[in-house]
């Protein structure tokens, strides 16, 4: 591998085409798609589905069906042994990447060596290694994972340890998460990019080609929805982990600050703790979810990394029907946040989601909690006040372009001053305050439900999109405000985009100047196919029993399409 250097040694582009060389011949040459099925894809609008499934084999196609509970099962009764499992998965994942450049470091050799140790195991011994015994997982390229490079897709960071060399952590250094995930009987296959990068390119939307994955972790969204591994871990500091989600159809989990391990994992602006990046979940299920933040929490995170919260696996604060007899949840519904209406296709999707609520007897409150607007002025800020000098001079140091979607936090390409710090503060003052009459209109909504409790979660919009045209994205307070109240977020799929029902209402009025600007951007030929979905979110902490509300609105919906034949 060429090392990384300054733009002055070596151009980054061989850089680039030196690792690309190097990855691809970790796939093996049986994996390896022809050329004219590549070209194909190119100009197919939906490559999600049938079209990766036709090039599988039904071995390949029948195990990459199944989700985590059925694989644990067929590994627990010896039908299915680990390295079928990762060898399924690996192929599948191998053909996501040869599809839609999804891979920046491949690692099926060390997974398949590692699945025949569990298999080892399991024979020896009877019985499982872990909970997620086997299961393949990919991972945001933030990751430390043994063996593999961590770019980041930072041209200047290959061949390096976060920038640097000589540390003797290359290759060996792993994050926490990832150790718990080793513990437990997980298994790294490998680490998918940012959404846009000078690596990789352009990462598009597999469901409508012609749409964005979203960001910033729309790599590990793609690998989802292309299903390359059983679950995938993201990174969210303003909805990176939610909106993929909700753009590839998706499940995902995005918790408070402190439930899960961030320790040792590759960031920019990583003294930035006011309102910290998180790690979050994405998978094909509610019981996905469960299990995989289940499982992180029983390696007790907290004794080897002193900003995990102390904070088990609470059994109490779930939903129990039988133990809470009479008692019938209440939710808030925000259809729109008062300032950017959702594009027809979410509205649509909000509407299922408030009649399936509806039918099954649930009470529901109109949300108008304090504006979106004012945690739209706390984010950036709090998020970027430093600047971004190290994203920058990562950028700067290989000569590679800054990619569109920054353009904003260099305009011009020049690094922009940092805040001063008594105005940073007042930053945080205000983030504090926000917080507080949040939650006090949070618990004041105890006066208005039939059972005398606040309102156990919200349903919202994830973003005003079914995904977004590339470059057309302007609007992501409905996530970024969840990240600065630091709130529980669970994304759920609902429906499709479809030209034919998800027209702009004729008495449509903007809330205001950026929603009418935002409606403009709608246009329903080209959103036609693209997975629309909601999030429902809860207080600090609260995942467990957010977790119980999010499987009641799947249940829910799955009664409302047994009832209407359809999602309508």
């Amino acid at each position: 591998m060429l090392p990384a250097g300054s733009s002055s040694a070596i151009h980054w582009r061989q850089i680039v085409s030196e690792k690309l060389r190097v990855d691809y011949a970790k796939i093996p040459r049986q994996w390896r798609l022809e050329t004219h099925v590549i070209e194909k894809a190119r100009t197919t609008k939906q490559i999600a589905g049938s079209f990766i499934e036709h090039l599988l084999d039904p071995e390949t196609r029948n195990i990459t069906s199944l989700d985590v509970q059925d694989l644990v099962a067929a590994m627990a009764n010896g039908s299915l042994s680990a390295v079928k499992v990762v060898t399924a998965f690996c192929k599948r994942a191998s053909y996501a990447h040869q599809l839609s450049n999804l891979l920046l470091e491949i690692g099926f050799d060390n997974a398949l060596a590692r699945a025949k140790e569990l298999d080892d195991y399991f024979e020896s011994n009877g019985k499982l290694f872990g909970p997620l015994h086997g299961i393949p997982v990919t991972l945001k390229d933030q990751f430390h994972v043994k063996g593999l490079e961590t770019s980041m897709a930072f041209v200047s960071w290959i061949g390096t340890f976060e920038g640097k060399r000589g540390t003797g952590k290359e290759r060996v250094f792993e994050s926490e998460l990832v150790r718990e995930l080793w513990s437990l009987g997980a298994i790294p296959i490998g680490k998918a990019p940012e959404t846009n990068n000078n690596i990789l390119g352009y990462t598009r939307n597999p469901f409508n080609q012609g749409l964005s994955s979203g960001g910033s972790s729309g790599g590990e969204g793609v690998m989802q929805a292309l299903k390359g591994s059983v679950f995938g871990i993201g990174t969210d500091i303003g909805g990176s982990v939610s909106m993929p989600a909700a753009y590839q159809g998706l499940f995902s989990i995005k918790p408070s600050s402190g439930r899960l391990s961030f320790k040792g994992v590759a960031n920019t602006g990583p003294g930035q703790q006011v309102m910290p990046t998180v790690p979050g979940i994405m998978g094909h299920s509610i019981a996905t979810l469960k299990l995989v933040f289940q499982s992180l929490l029983s390696t007790e995170p907290w004794l080897h990394d002193s900003h995990a919260l102390p904070i088990p696996w609470r059994h109490e604060r779930e939903y129990d029907p039988d133990s809470e007899q009479g008692y019938k949840p209440a939710f808030g519904f925000m259809s729109n946040d008062g300032v950017v209406t959702p594009h027809p296709p979410i509205a649509r999707a909000l509407r299922i989601v408030h009649e399936a609520l509806d039918e099954s007897g649930y009470q529901l409150l109109d949300w108008k909690p304090p504006s979106n607007n004012e945690s739209e002025e706390l984010h950036g800020p709090i998020a970027r006040g430093d600047g971004c000098p190290d994203a920058y001079e990562a950028i700067k140091m290989s000569g590679e372009p800054i990619v569109p979607e920054i353009d904003d936090v260099f305009p011009g390409g020049k690094l922009m001053p940092p805040l001063p710090l008594p105005e940073y503060e007042k930053f945080v003052i205000h983030m504090k305050d926000f917080r507080n009459r949040y939650h006090d209109y949070w618990m004041s909504s105890a006066g208005k439900t039939h059972t005398g409790r606040p309102v156990e979660a919200v349903i919202s919009p994830v973003t005003p999109y079914a995904a977004v045209i590339p470059g057309k994205f302007r609007y992501s307070a409905y996530t970024n405000s969840l990240n600065v109240l630091d709130y529980v977020s669970i994304v759920i799929p609902v429906t499709f985009a479809n030209r034919d029902i998800d027209q702009v209402s004729h008495d449509y009025k903007p809330l205001t100047n950026e929603d009418r600007i935002n409606m403009e951007l709608y246009d329903a030929e080209a959103h036609d196919g693209a997975p629309a979905a909601v999030q429902i979110f809860g207080r600090r902490w609260t995942e467990e029993r957010l977790l119980s509300m999010a499987h009641l609105v799947v249940d829910a919906l799955e009664r409302y399409a047994q009832r209407h034949g359809r999602m309508v």
